[in-house]
């Protein structure tokens, strides 16, 4: 048990596990496995390497992020010596690659894992401020255009410890990460594992029909999913069960009763936490153990030391039930966006009534009488369609709760298209639509569905909807053409 004040940085958390237990396996990837001693070595070695570069305090680092140990020790030699590390998703095209280090400014780029240094180099662990930032995470939004999320150590590690904690996770755990270490539900599974002693395995694109050998391999007890995710684990499934995994969590995109239930037949002894978060403030909710057969549509209540309010147009709440803004208050919100006051002053703001720093999410859903969330998406995925108000999340469930539906997504109406539903389905699209009216209201059944052979995704694993928009907009011009 860890006594004595809690680390104050990134890396001395990491620190504090390898004095601990430095004979613990703290990161395997497919080439092997670094010991909680070799990972705090290994970011020493890289932090020299960095500072020799001239590498400062203040500086952004630009990392590749595969899914190889050497991106963790990277990412605590930034935090060693008060840079900033940026990770990004190996799969950006160069020209997504340029924006973001025409926007980042990096005083170094590391592609693969740095060259052998001497760690005696001259030490700045003293000289970091835990108010400084650790870690840019850069997310694209509703638009292409890169924006970074600035994340403090502060932030950083009350975000990891509490959820952490929420969670139960436990010095014997050994987590399965298949997000991406781009994505801050990726990211985070390292920071979370290190706090807590707990083993990360690491795995990528491309390895997906081994995860399942990997689970039982590596004795593997947690496992994050986002959709995507979770239709490749019930595939693999159903080659026979995974009984070992005791806890499945969700975030970033909404799993549907349909993933669920084919989660717990692939893990039946594992139990569901369904949570919201956003990177501005990593975590909003964490829901209680298998909430959705008792709270159906639940996200759960919020992250202890933080509040949740829903407020209408003006700022007052709104009563029980009804919908509004979803606001948040807490030591885990961020510093803001790199060089973008406008936007962080529209975020992030004073609340009128307390003072407080709250971050307005622009998302929007309700709460109960026992303070649990239910999401019902951003102000654009609400719509009215035929005088009748709908989301796109009504609408994907239902979809998705049609046989020989595997995937959906809608696109909802804007500029003069109507609503459009994209499927991963052998059915036509008719059918598609004509099984849809036996769920939903007529007026909610979007009146154009297209079939696709996969939904794209995003680097972060999530269903890219900036791509399936400008289909949308790319058909539109071809129809008007045609």
């Amino acid at each position: 048990m860890t006594t004595g004040p809690l680390p104050q940085l990134l890396h001395s958390a990491m620190e504090a596990t390898a004095a601990r237990q430095p004979d613990s396996a703290a990161v395997y990837d497919t080439e092997g496995v670094w010991t909680y001693a070799e990972l705090d070595a290994a970011s020493r070695r890289y932090a020299a390497h960095l500072a020799s570069a001239g590498v400062r305090a203040g500086d952004r680092v630009l990392i590749r992020a595969v899914a190889e140990r050497w991106v963790l020790a990277a990412v605590y030699a930034c935090s060693r010596i008060g840079a900033a590390a940026v990770p990004l998703s190996p799969d950006l095209r160069p020209a997504q690659w340029e924006a973001i280090t025409a926007d980042a400014e990096p005083a170094a780029v590391l592609t693969r894992p740095p060259a052998a240094a001497d760690p005696a180099h001259p030490r700045l662990i003293d000289a970091v401020d835990p108010t400084s930032a650790v870690v840019f995470l850069y997310t694209s939004g509703s638009t292409a255009a890169p924006k970074a999320v600035v994340c403090p150590h502060r932030q950083v590690l009350f975000a990891a410890r509490t959820i952490a904690a929420t969670l139960g996770y436990r010095a014997d755990d050994v987590i399965l990460c298949r997000l991406p270490l781009s994505f801050d539900y990726g990211l985070y599974q390292a920071f979370m594992a290190a706090i807590t002693g707990a083993s990360l395995v690491l795995r990528g694109p491309g390895q997906d029909s081994g995860l399942l050998a990997a689970v039982r391999e590596h004795a593997v007890t947690v496992v994050p999913v986002v959709p995507s995710l979770a239709a490749v684990l019930n595939q693999l499934g159903r080659r026979g069960p995974a009984p070992g995994v005791r806890l499945l969590t969700n975030t970033g995109q909404e799993l549907t009763p349909h993933h669920i239930e084919g989660l717990r037949r692939t893990f039946p002894a594992a139990s569901v936490r369904l949570m919201y978060g956003t990177t501005e403030c990593k975590r909003v909710t964490v829901a209680e153990p298998d909430s959705d057969l008792v709270a159906p549509g639940s996200v759960g209540g919020p992250l202890p030391g933080t509040t949740v309010r829903v407020e209408d147009p003006d700022g007052r709440p709104v009563p029980l039930g009804e919908e509004g803004h979803i606001v948040v208050g807490g030591p885990h919100l961020m510093d803001g966006y790199w060089k973008d006051e406008a936007l962080t002053e529209q975020t992030y703001r004073r609340a009128a009534s307390t003072g407080e720093r709250v971050l307005y999410t622009g998302d929007y859903g309700h709460l109960d009488a026992d303070g649990n969330l239910y999401l019902h998406g951003r102000r654009d995925d609400l719509f009215k369609s035929r005088g009748v108000r709908t989301s796109v999340a009504e609408i994907e469930a239902a979809a998705l709760g049609v046989p020989d539906v595997t995937d959906a997504a809608v696109v909802p109406p804007r500029d003069g298209h109507e609503a459009v539903l994209f499927a991963v389905t052998t059915l036509p699209p008719d059918e598609v639509r004509r099984r849809l009216h036996e769920r939903l209201e007529a007026a909610k059944v979007p009146a154009v569905c297209r079939v696709l052979p996969e939904l794209p995704l995003g680097g972060n694993g999530k269903t890219d909807r900036t791509a399936l928009r400008a289909l949308v907009e790319l058909n539109g011009r071809t129809d008007r053409r045609g």
